[in-house]
């Protein structure tokens, strides 16, 4: 997996140490921690609860984006994705498997990752499978005590399961351009 804002860093210059702003307000703490975001800061915004936003191909060849749940797997490295039996975005990314995801916060400072990768059917739809368990794990991450009220009363609905291997992770925290953007870098 080729990535950016892993455990091993892409070339090019450090991150920027945390901005320590002066008491008044008056110094520059809003722009946050500016950088790659290493593999611990990546896999806690994973863990945050926020939607991804997956990218598929439709069958004409346009994207489709979809806001879903997600669980990452840090064993293994991979996305796991549980679309509902009936999920147009489902049957396309099982036709074609190039996906394209994004996580982020909405507020400042940001951070983000977006990937690139592969997805691959692990189940197709079906009542009881391996989708369950990551299922519950997500309906409590994402809905908190209430999660299984959500799902139990689903769970005699078909759902895929799906796996996305990322080719390639790239991220960014704080309210600054990378080094590469700027004018004279």
């Amino acid at each position: 997996m080729a990535s950016q804002g892993s455990a091993d860093r892409a070339p090019g210059p450090a991150p920027s140490p945390p901005n320590n702003g002066d008491a008044d307000g008056g110094g520059e703490d809003w722009r946050g921690h500016i950088g790659l975001m290493d593999r611990r800061e990546m896999e806690t915004l994973f863990e945050a609860g926020i939607l991804c936003r997956l990218a598929v191909l439709d069958d004409d060849g346009w994207p489709y984006v979809v806001p879903v749940w997600f669980e990452w797997d840090a064993a293994e490295g991979v996305f796991w994705i549980v679309p509902r039996q009936k999920s147009a975005w489902a049957r396309y990314m099982a036709r074609d498997g190039r996906v394209g995801l994004t996580i982020d916060t909405p507020e400042p400072p940001y951070r983000k990752v977006s990937a690139q990768g592969v997805a691959e059917v692990v189940e197709e739809p079906n009542v009881g499978g391996r989708w369950v368990e990551i299922a519950r794990r997500m309906s409590v991450r994402y809905l908190g005590p209430h999660g299984p009220d959500y799902l139990v009363p689903t769970l005699d609905q078909p759902r895929w399961l799906f796996k996305i291997v990322p080719k390639r992770l790239i991220s960014w925290q704080g309210v600054d351009w990378h080094d590469r953007y700027k004018q004279g870098s």
